[in-house]
């Protein structure tokens, strides 16, 4: 198609007026705007409309958009909940990425490709989204979860793992030309030099100087975004690539107490300029070449969303994890992240795999994070549909999940489901008047602390049907839910019926229609809200009178 000629602001305009229209799309479709904007891309590329004349300037924006991401992955690296999840952050994370390279090695080779692209092909599938799964554990508020904290733990180490591969190809690159022994010890004393820099910044100037510029948050962001950009060209100047500046930077900012306003502030940002480097691949595919991919792009698809599950499934089980929980875990490997659009990218850039490659990678990612968004949103329902399948993946005694530990047989007054702030507040109440209770939550750091109180306390989850085979329910006389989400505590409700529980039922709800509709199933409602007001008018009453 011809192109239409527009000023570089006309174009830019544009862009975003079709961005934002894309993106209502993608939402009533409950797709992440990454698919959104490499359409974008695609449409606005030459293979479409052809609009875009300013590729310079996208390219620019684009690279911007890389180096702010990799400063707030360096600065969200949370080593403590790597630490807190222990054996299977690091083993999940690092068998997932073996495996899957390893196998889609061998498979790429058996679709006929050289090893170079192969292997660039089979590495750019091990690597997921972060930014997408955490959004919708989020959404599904089960970012603190078991399955929650251990996805996000093998995540972190996976955007180690690409970070590292990143710097490590392009040194090798800078490499190529030169002796490579004295070459490599260059390069080595180059980055030891960095890390004793950057050391020295970290223990003696960065926290004073962030403590001073914290005083005005604009200050602080602008700081932040100038040091990694800084960082990020220095890097780039001494042979290493952007990326590891960036990612550097944010690592120098992690451990200061400001870096949750940081990343706060800077995610609009970040997703802003993504929104050009997504553009900015969209404009450099061949809807010609991707046409001639599809059935290779289609296989590959269907390795990401079965094989990738399938390993966490495997490695999860042998470490004695529930099958319910590395089925839920496992899904969110179903997909390639942004960081593996951009390792192919840095590949055609290095010279080592050419624009069809990227292509294909690009095609796989919009294949497999559109097809796995449904498979998160939708995974209780999957999860209740393949069960039976999922035996062999567990131990017949999964011991990280087991709770045989707690006395069971002993009758107990209340079994408290949920430990969250008005949950908590129970449990004290309970406590103090020394009921015989049983905790139990989602979240296993709840529990841990719980359990080192005295209390038992045990993991679990409203939405897991075999919750009930995990409690006594025959010895309980109350069951309580201080959830307030009427769908699970009618969910609750209906389970605790199934299993032929006897005594009472008290659950949760903060708003009044939901309560008509809990009250329907001839159970206690509790309404925090309105006893705390009804308390604070008597008390106000009484001052009156007195």
């Amino acid at each position: 198609m011809g192109s239409i000629e527009l000023l570089p602001f006309h174009e830019f305009a544009l862009i975003l007026i079709l961005a934002a229209v894309l993106g209502f799309v993608g939402q009533l479709l409950k797709q992440p705007l990454i698919v959104v904007f490499i359409a974008l891309g695609i449409l606005v590329g030459p293979s479409v409309l052809n609009l875009v004349a300013s590729t310079d300037k996208v390219s620019l924006l684009s690279e911007l958009g890389i180096v702010i991401l990799l400063f707030l992955v360096g600065l969200k690296l949370d080593l403590n909940l790597i630490r807190s999840m222990g054996k299977v952050a690091i083993t999940t994370g690092l068998g997932q990425v073996i495996f899957t390279s390893v196998i889609g090695f061998l498979l790429c080779l058996g679709l006929g490709y050289d090893s170079i692209t192969a292997l660039y092909i089979a590495i750019a599938l091990t690597f997921s989204s972060t930014i997408i799964i955490v959004k919708l554990l989020s959404d599904k508020k089960e970012i603190d979860s078991l399955h929650g904290q251990i996805a996000i733990g093998f995540l972190i180490v996976q955007d180690l793992v690409v970070v590292f591969l990143m710097i490590a190809l392009t040194a090798l690159d800078k490499t190529a030309d030169d002796q490579l022994f004295y070459s490599i010890l260059k390069m080595l004393g180059r980055g030891v030099t960095v890390l004793l820099v950057y050391a020295i910044l970290v223990a003696y100037v960065i926290p004073k100087l962030v403590q001073r510029l914290a005083k005005t948050q604009e200050l602080l962001i602008l700081f932040s975004i100038a040091w990694a950009i800084t960082a990020a060209s220095a890097s780039d100047m001494l042979g290493f690539s952007r990326e590891v500046g960036a990612f550097m930077a944010g690592v120098s900012l992690a451990s200061s107490p400001f870096r949750n306003i940081i990343t706060g502030r800077l995610v609009s940002l970040r997703d802003f300029l993504l929104l050009f480097f997504f553009i900015h691949l969209g404009l450099h595919l061949d809807l010609k070449l991707i046409g001639d991919q599809v059935t290779t792009a289609i296989i590959l698809s269907v390795f990401v969303l079965a094989g990738n599950p399938l390993i966490v499934l495997v490695i999860m089980g042998f470490m004695g994890y529930r099958k319910r929980t590395s089925f839920l875990a496992g899904l969110t490997v179903a997909q390639i992240s942004e960081f593996s659009l951009i390792f192919a990218t840095l590949g055609y850039t290095l010279g080592h795999i050419n624009q069809e490659t990227v292509g294909l990678v690009t095609l796989v990612g919009l294949i497999t994070i559109g097809l796995s968004t449904y498979m998160i949103i939708y995974s209780h329902t999957l999860f209740a549909w393949m069960s039976p399948l999922l035996d062999i993946f567990e131990r017949k005694v999964p011991y990280r999940e087991d709770n045989s530990v707690l006395d069971q047989t002993s009758p107990l007054d209340v079994i408290l489901i949920g430990l969250g702030r008005f949950g908590s507040t129970i449990a004290n109440a309970l406590q103090r008047d020394r009921y015989r209770f049983m905790a139990v939550d989602f979240d296993p750091k709840h529990v841990k602390i719980w359990q080192r109180n005295g209390i038992q306390a045990q993991y679990g989850d409203i939405e897991d049907p075999d919750l009930p085979d995990q409690l006594p329910l025959q010895q309980t006389k109350c069951i309580v839910s201080s959830i307030a989400d009427v769908q699970l505590n009618l969910g609750l409700i209906r389970m605790l019926k199934y299993n032929n529980y006897r005594g009472e039922i008290a659950v949760t709800a903060h708003r009044s229609i939901d309560a008509l509709a809990l009250e329907d199933e001839k159970v206690t409602v509790l309404l925090p809200f309105t006893d705390a007001a009804e308390s604070v008018c008597n008390k106000l009453f009484k001052l009156q009178k007195s």
